[in-house]
Parts: structure tokens; C-alpha cells; sequence
């Protein structure tokens, strides 16, 4: 469809995207540390990958990229991992944030498929941390986990797989 010259850019009031990433476990318990939602989980394998493979934060990520539409996991945090070294999920999480404007984040809901480890005992530091690090209030972040009866391999134990839904409001 051809843009009219006269039509306005329209800009919703609300946007919302959705995320989704999944990790397998390391084999063995190593240096590298369990990280989920920007805190460190001891006790645990770490889950594998480039960076610290913190799939709470992926999933933000994702669902930011999804209102944005600039793909930071698959591209710009690939980068910054391997090339500059950066392995801290936060990073890039704040970097899709960058490009949310004229947006802020308003709220963030994440569910959590894991038989192991068990995360009601960590929801209030990881809504803390992702608070900080979203810069929104600790009231606008919700997470859920399941350990899903068992059905896939994440309720199986092999890794952790998690879900974020973001909605972002107009400034």
C-alpha cells in the first residue's frame, strides 16, 4: 500500500510484544554461574551459551525486539558478546530498550518452565533486579514459573525455558 503524503504516522498508545528463549543445562556444574533474571543461582549448572545465558532476560529482550522490531538477541548482543567480550544479558536487554523510543517499558510479565531450580524462592530478587535494570516499579514486574508436569524437556530437567510478555506505553 502506498503511503499517501498527507497521512500521519499513527502511534499507538500501547504496544506489546512477546519473548521466548530456552537453554540447555551444562553438562557439569563449572565457573560459570547459573544466572536467571540478572541474579546468580548457586548449587546449579549453568545453562550453555555464548553469554551468560540468562533466558529470563533473553525472553525481555525478545519481546522488547518485538515491539521494536530490531533484532538485538540474534544480532546486535552476538556482536557484543563475541566481539567486545560483553556476556552480561543486561546489557542487552538495556541496549533494546535504546530503541524503544518514543515508548517506555510499563510492564513485564515472564513465566518460567524449569523442574530445576525451584524458583519460588528467587521471584523477589529477579523482580527486583529486572525492575532496576527496566527501570519501572518492582509492582510492574510478574513472574510465574511451572515445572510443566514433566511433558517437555524442560519440566524434565534438561534446561530452562522462559516466556515474557512487555507492554510498553507512548511518552
Amino acid at each position: 500500500m502506498k503511503k499517501n503524503k498527507n497521512q500521519k504516522k499513527f502511534l499507538p498508545l500501547i504496544k506489546t510484544g512477546i519473548g521466548q528463549d530456552s537453554h540447555c543445562f551444562e553438562s557439569l556444574i563449572t565457573k560459570k554461574p547459573l544466572v536467571l533474571g540478572g541474579i546468580i543461582i548457586s548449587g546449579y549448572p549453568a545453562l550453555k551459551g555464548n553469554s551468560d545465558a540468562d533466558v529470563v532476560l533473553h525472553a525481555i529482550t525478545n519481546a522488547v525486539s518485538g515491539i521494536t522490531g530490531v533484532n538485538i538477541i540474534g544480532d546486535i548482543a552476538d556482536k557484543m558478546c563475541l566481539k567486545q567480550g560483553i556476556k552480561d544479558s543486561s546489557f542487552y536487554l538495556k541496549k533494546a530498550l535504546n530503541y524503544l523510543k518514543p515508548y517506555r517499558l510499563a510492564n513485564v510479565s515472564i513465566c518460567i518452565e524449569c523442574k530445576k531450580p525451584k524458583i519460588s524462592k528467587y521471584i523477589f530478587k529477579m523482580k527486583k533486579s529486572i525492575s532496576e535494570i527496566c527501570s519501572i516499579p518492582i509492582e510492574n514486574v510478574g513472574i510465574t514459573a511451572t515445572s510443566g508436569e514433566e511433558l517437555t524437556p524442560f519440566g524434565k530437567g534438561l534446561g530452562i525455558q522462559t516466556f515474557a510478555i512487555v507492554t510498553a506505553q507512548r511518552i
